[in-house]
């Protein structure tokens, strides 16, 4: 694999904890957001003093940062613009990801620093499109999630080489085009376009007979209908090598509003796999394996190879993992500081998975609470707590057991 194709690996950071879950499990860039004018209103996205921290932590340790600006502003915002794209700039962003042909101007004027990523909002499906947007000052374009491996494969063959390509390879998918969905907007006020998406794709539907209120009949695929709106989750953890050849410059991992957990270990995952991929080697399984033990909805490749269908039994999403802690520190003979995130009873049979740290099971022993005194459970999420592990594992590692919290996943 030669060096012009190896891809970045681009993940969530919707605050300065998944940031620093990104990073310390392997990313190159990791996206994020301003308060405003970004996608995802509800993940915890960063002030205006927050940014200039969180683009200086990642720098420092080689990642670069790229923010989203890639609502569909109106009128009354538009004003607002160059002050916003200033300030990110003077945060120190490395691109801005954008939709709009106004931000984009407005970017290259305020913000000339700054790369440009026409973001999947834009729905970018053609090389002329893709050409259109380098013509006119674009480094990248992200591309819409409908396009199948062969497309991105002709759009790499039709632009020029220094226009660079990235694509989502994990992740929700939208029920709709690229998010241009107006059922959120119809059904709940909230506009999917401008970040405040409700998700009403995700909901359990049932029919309900004008004179029979209050009686529900089930909607299910059978030889006479289909589950609707059941959109899986993208999982292309299989499949790095056609992206690799096929030219992709960065990979994408959806979630900036998931956990921190979910962003560290997706990004782990991806991060060894990837190099395993770019070194020649076959995936090692235990990587692999990480994708499964975070929250998802059943898996698919989504576009890349052609329709992705449908799993018809139910929309639930599977959830067989639980953190239980996050280290904070641990000594070169595994002695751990901990904080806890649910609640632990000594003798339970556990996992620790961290940065560059293998998964492996431990029995949890006797805890020790901030006086140093020995407990046997404890329940307060951010109690700080010390604990002997087998072995020593980087800051922030985490602490999970096996839990089943999707009991009707089948």
């Amino acid at each position: 694999m030669w060096e012009a194709k190896r891809p970045e690996l681009l993940c969530p950071a919707g605050d300065i904890e998944r940031l620093k879950m990104a990073v310390a499990y392997g990313a190159d860039a990791v996206y994020l957001a301003g308060t405003s004018f970004g996608m995802r209103s509800f993940a915890g996205n960063f002030t205006d003093e927050e940014l200039p921290t969180a683009v200086a932590y990642a720098h420092s340790r080689g990642v670069k940062v790229h923010c989203t600006v890639n609502t569909m502003p109106r009128n009354d915002e538009a004003a607002r613009l160059p002050a916003h794209l200033e300030k990110l700039q003077s945060a120190g962003v490395d691109a801005l990801i954008v939709a709009d042909m106004g931000v984009f101007t407005l970017a290259g004027k305020y913000a000339p620093n700054c790369q440009r990523h026409i973001s999947t909002q834009a729905s970018i499906a053609n090389y002329e499109c893709a050409r259109a947007w380098h013509d006119l000052g674009a480094q990248r374009v992200i591309l819409a999630r409908e396009v199948s491996l062969d497309e991105i494969r002709e759009i790499r063959a039709k632009t020029p080489p220094s226009l660079e390509i990235e694509c989502f390879v994990h992740g929700a998918m939208c029920v709709s085009y690229s998010g241009r969905c107006l059922l959120s907007s119809y059904m709940t006020g909230r506009d999917s376009n401008r970040g405040a998406c409700a998700q009403p794709c995700r909901y359990q539907y049932a029919l309900m007979e004008e004179k029979r209120p209050g009686e529900y009949f089930p909607v299910y695929e059978d030889e006479k209908g289909t589950y609707i709106m059941n959109s899986r989750d993208m999982c292309m953890i299989d499949h790095l090598d056609d992206l690799c050849d096929a030219g992709v410059s960065s990979l994408k991992i959806e979630g900036r509003a998931k956990s921190a957990y979910y962003a560290a270990i997706v990004t782990g995952a991806y991060r060894h796999c990837l190099d395993d991929v770019l070194a020649g080697k076959p995936i090692d399984p235990v990587w692999r394996d990480e994708v499964e033990h975070v929250s998802h909805r059943r898996y698919s490749t989504g576009f890349f190879y052609g329709q992705p269908g449908q799993y018809i039994k139910n929309s639930r999403y599977i959830r067989e993992w639980q953190v239980e802690a996050l280290v904070l520190d641990c000594d070169e003979n595994g002695n751990a500081t901990l904080s806890l995130r649910n609640k632990m009873v000594t003798g339970e049979e556990v996992e620790v998975v961290g940065p560059d740290c293998r998964p492996f099971s431990m029995t949890i022993p006797e805890m020790r609470g901030a006086d140093g005194e020995a407990v046997r459970e404890i329940k307060t999420p951010q109690t700080v707590f010390q604990m002997k592990l087998p072995r020593p594992v980087p800051p922030l590692s985490l602490v999970r057991h096996a839990v089943e919290l999707s009991p009707d996943k089948e």
